[in-house]
């Protein structure tokens, strides 16, 4: 181990001692394998991009509707089960609700109480307007058949939040009998993705018995380092390799998880979808802001900091030349970096360190 030593103190001693102009190290191909320095081509060249994140595949706000009961009633059938594909309109469930048949009775009594009123009212203004009574009691008929008219509104409204049609309601107050089948229809054209009710089972009002949702687009819940959200722009293109899936970024979140420090971002999935599934969870790309140029993805090891700066050594004729880059995203193997490189370059990629030391005049040895 000794003798090793003195070896390897001598060869870093004699790189110090070796002519280098600026920040380039003059070293041989022997002294470099000696030193354990590896040099790799630079990847092809990319606009660049932020890859390996950690997202979930969840479904759009705006695209999921819960459908409940409207009023307390007792399942007699369902017609739709997890995963059928239903469109806006079709009848998914039968019920038995006495209290639609209460609510019937209710807007049949409104409506003749109203018309009623609507029938004072027109007598009563005629007296007024003839003489025979006075002012007050037009206005107290007047008031009478507002007030039957706005709880007419009322009945009919809670016959609508129960799923009856307003042609169905009229029909109801032209003279049709009461009825206490309840017909749960679905509000979207999607896919059921949870039935929570069964044939004989006894509901209150507002219990959910499905969640429908259209699957024609999915979103991304990624999450990322804060370090990797400094060049991701609204709009920004996201993939999902393994999927075939793509679409673009939504939405960049401003806080911080509390239990693992990242970055909540979203995403819309526009093409590939169908490839997706609700509560899977993928590893997503996002491309980043073009501004910084040609870019290139290069392992951490090859990446050394000297006086603050970010440099990698570009292998040459005499040795190695350090080269200032930009590193735009830091990943736990690898990082996307930008600078003035041609692209055809060679790197050192392992053995980084002797060359670092070379740089700020470090070496010894006994």
């Amino acid at each position: 181990m000794k003798t090793a030593s003195r070896i390897f103190g001598l060869i870093a001693l004699s790189i110090t001692q070796f002519a280098w102009s600026g920040a380039e190290v003059a070293l041989s191909a022997k002294q470099a394998q000696a030193l354990g320095i590896t040099t790799a081509a630079l990847p092809a060249k990319q606009s660049g991009d932020v890859s390996g994140l950690p997202a979930q595949v969840v479904i759009p706000a705006n695209q999921m509707v819960v459908v409940s009961t409207p009023l307390p009633a007792m399942v007699e059938q369902t017609l739709a089960g997890v995963g059928d594909s239903v469109r806006k309109g079709q009848t998914i469930a039968r019920l038995q609700s006495p209290a639609l048949a209460e609510a019937q009775r209710g807007l049949l009594q409104a409506n003749v109480q109203s018309q009623l009123a609507r029938e004072n009212l027109i007598r009563d203004e005629a007296l007024w307007k003839d003489g025979i009574i006075a002012e007050s009691r037009y206005r107290s008929a007047k008031g009478a058949a507002l007030e039957a008219q706005a709880a007419l509104s009322e009945r009919r409204q809670v016959l609508r939040l129960a799923g009856l049609s307003d042609g169905a309601i009229a029909q109801l107050q032209s003279g049709s009998s009461t009825d206490s089948l309840l017909v749960i229809a679905a509000p979207i054209d999607g896919v059921v993705l949870e039935k929570s009710a069964s044939a004989g089972q006894r509901l209150d009002a507002a219990v959910p018995m499905f969640r429908i949702a259209r699957l024609d687009q999915l979103a991304l819940e990624i999450q990322a380092p804060p370090a990797y959200t400094r060049n991701l722009k609204i709009g920004a293109t996201v993939t999902v390799p393994a999927y075939a899936a793509s679409g673009k970024l939504t939405a960049i979140g401003r806080s911080l998880s509390g239990g693992n420090q990242t970055v909540l971002l979203r995403a819309i999935i526009q093409q590939g979808a169908e490839n997706l599934h609700p509560g899977q969870f993928v590893e997503a790309s996002i491309g980043i802001s073009a501004s910084n140029g040609a870019q290139w993805d290069v392992p951490n090891s090859a990446i050394s900091r000297i006086s603050g700066k970010a440099v990698v050594f570009v292998e040459t004729a005499k040795g190695f030349r350090a080269q200032d880059i930009n590193v735009l995203n830091e990943g736990a193997q690898n990082s996307v970096i930008s600078g003035a490189l041609k692209g055809d370059e060679k790197i050192a990629v392992r053995g980084v360190s002797s060359l670092k030391a070379s740089v700020m005049g470090i070496g010894g040895g006994e």
